[in-house]
């Protein structure tokens, strides 16, 4: 039997907090910290009024919000500072060991995550584990928490919840509709995130031990 770990991409095996930060630092020094968390409020709101937007134009139209909320002044062209750093956004130490294993351990590996294509084939340069099947949020036609991601990688490669195993950080865009759709899921609460842990089949605070606690979810499961 075929197995699949699938994987979001970004706050899960790449550092998306440091690379939002980073991004309004170089714009305005010292602030960080407190523009990034303005950003994560407002950053599904944008994806759910046009779901057919580009990444890359959620990326720059949630840096305009957050920006106008902190009183801000904004050159037009210093919106796409995000996009642009995006390729260069750190993976997290403990990503390539975690997959690795996992591959070593004969899982296949899939990337559902709510990016566009170009930018998230720039940034597997940098996991530099191969991954077997990528679903984007310009191939689903929607973001997640939306259920497109995991439709259509389950009709392209068959992938039932006796075979699958869905790993992210984010309860929202992930467990939430992991759990509706009855795909076996591990939690990569990166953040103590007080959201309930009961949601997931397993929750670990970062990708070590990963393969041997998707192996007893998998197991638990069939």
């Amino acid at each position: 039997m075929i197995r699949w770990a699938t994987f979001d991409c970004f706050g899960t095996l790449v550092d998306w907090r440091h690379g939002i930060a980073t991004g309004f630092e170089l714009l305005y020094p010292g602030r960080g910290a407190e523009l990034l968390e303005i950003y994560n409020r407002l950053e599904a709101d944008v994806q759910a009024e046009t779901p057919v937007r580009r990444y890359r134009e959620v990326l720059a139209e949630t840096l305009r919000r957050t920006v106008a909320e902190a009183g801000l002044e904004l050159l037009d062209d210093d919106a796409s500072v995000l996009g642009t750093g995006l390729p260069y956004w750190p993976v997290f130490p403990d990503t390539r060991a975690a997959l690795t294993a996992l591959r070593e351990a004969g899982w296949r590996l899939a990337l559902l995550t709510n990016c566009d294509r170009d930018l998230v084939g720039q940034t597997q340069r940098r996991l530099q584990v191969p991954f077997d099947v990528v679903v984007t949020a310009e191939d689903a036609g929607e973001y997640k928490p939306g259920h497109g991601h995991f439709r259509r990688f389950a009709a392209a490669v068959e992938a039932t919840p006796a075979n699958w195993v869905h790993v992210a950080q984010s309860h929202f865009h992930d467990m939430v509709p992991a759990q509706a759709l009855g795909i076996p899921r591990v939690w990569i609460n990166r953040h103590a995130a007080p959201h309930d842990p009961a949601i997931a089949d397993a929750v670990l605070p970062g990708l070590d031990g990963l393969a041997e606690t998707v192996e007893r979810v998998h197991a638990a499961a069939r």
